[in-house]
């Protein structure tokens, strides 16, 4: 008798495991007061972020998914629409490597 097994990937995309976009472990997110701006700090350098890219990886702690990360940005300035934008910088900092 075969029994389907479940992967990790099945079970998210029947609803199982539902996580957020997450910063990588290799990555910390701090406000740098000599910057005077949120940096990404890793072992080669350091990424200094506008505030709309730090507001977005402040959120990414794997708690909230797209539209929960959205809804709150668009919440806390005050605007729609932001959705197209914040899946851009999520999938540019996943190819960077900042997100898992």
């Amino acid at each position: 008798m075969n029994t389907p097994t479940n992967t990790p990937h099945d079970s998210a995309a029947q609803g199982g495991e539902k996580r957020g976009p997450k910063l990588s472990s290799l990555f910390r997110l701090q406000w740098e007061p000599a910057q005077n701006a949120h940096v990404l700090l890793y072992p080669e350098g350091m990424v200094k972020l506008n505030q709309s890219a730090a507001q977005i990886l402040l959120r990414c702690d794997g708690t909230r998914d797209m539209p929960t990360l959205v809804a709150e940005l668009e919440q806390a300035f005050n605007a729609t629409g932001l959705a197209p934008e914040v899946q851009a910088f999520v999938d540019h900092a996943r190819s960077r490597g900042w997100l898992e």
